[in-house]
């Protein structure tokens, strides 16, 4: 599944920047909230000028100790990260952030299930809040939990009603679960309120696919392919799967070439090179079948 950057935020992962609301020094504020901004333009070294600046008018102040510990876990620096997220925890483990903080910590160095816990509570404390549900759902996805899964992408769809990823989640969702109508309905619904999603365009073509529609895919599919970003590959390999079953197999190999080189890993291109390649009698079709199945 494919969930785009920032819901505030995410790079890969979601990880939301806090600005602070609190009764605080107004210089603390300020800081604060220049520091944030100045952290999701990646601006590191200006955002840890910021924030601790704004520590040292209040050094209890809970947002900027999260703000900070994100600058350090962009830095790299995830015992550092740990050690200013720890303590805003500490100092008010009622608000969401730095149990939010926490989990993109631990997603960040390949534990998600402790992700998933740092993820449950911060919901616990703040249900509404979006991004750790966002990345509760997609870690419950990948890891297979399918129908709790799909209930967390369902509140979702309800905490942020204006997010089109939260649908796309919840479609995808559906899709693996063999859902296929209740999916296309939410895919076009979705659509409908947010014509620019390129991810809902790739979930649109490919319920063309499924119904024999290849040219329609072929429509849709194409004009997402001239970007560089991981829409891109995947618009890329879907299309050389739908060029590929439209009987064009040289027109699927080059579609999946240009995907994996965007994402060398992508299933779906790979198993459109190595059918491709078959379709056309190359002896390199064989390694790319070995490819396509070796676990992920």
């Amino acid at each position: 599944m494919r969930h785009s950057a920032p819901i505030v935020v995410v790079v890969g992962l979601l990880l939301g920047s806090c600005s602070g609301a609190a009764p605080l020094p107004a210089q603390a504020l300020a800081l604060n909230r220049a520091g944030a901004e100045a952290l999701a333009r990646g601006d590191l070294e200006t955002a840890d000028a910021r924030l601790s600046l704004a520590l040292e008018y209040s050094p209890r102040f809970v947002e900027a100790l999260v703000n900070q510990g994100l600058v350090e876990l962009q830095r790299g620096n995830f015992d550092r990260a740990r050690e200013l997220i720890a303590r805003a925890r500490r100092l008010n483990p009622d608000v969401a952030q730095p149990h939010h903080a926490l989990g993109v910590l631990a997603e960040r160095q390949a534990r998600p299930d402790d992700a998933s816990r740092h993820y449950y509570d911060a919901l616990a404390v703040d249900p509404g809040f979006a991004p750790a549900r966002a990345n509760l759902a997609r870690l419950l996805f990948d890891a297979g939990m399918l129908n709790e899964a799909w209930v967390q992408f369902k509140r979702l769809v309800e905490a942020a009603p204006d997010s089109a990823e939260a649908r796309q989640g919840l479609a995808e969702t559906l899709l693996r679960l063999g859902r296929i109508d209740e999916a296309e309905a939410i895919t076009r619904e979705a659509l409908e309120q947010f014509p620019d999603s390129s991810e809902l365009v790739v979930l649109a073509a490919r319920g063309e696919l499924r119904r024999g529609q290849f040219e329609r895919a072929i429509e849709l599919l194409s004009p997402l392919g001239h970007g560089r970003d991981d829409v891109a590959a995947n618009a890329l390999g879907w299309l050389a799967t739908a060029e590929l079953l439209r009987g064009d197999a040289r027109r699927a190999v080059g579609a999946a070439k240009r995907a994996l080189e965007l994402e060398p890993d992508s299933p779906v291109a790979t198993y459109a090179m190595a059918q491709a390649l078959e379709a056309l009698g190359d002896p390199a079709a064989l390694s790319w079948k070995r490819r396509a199945r070796a676990p992920r």
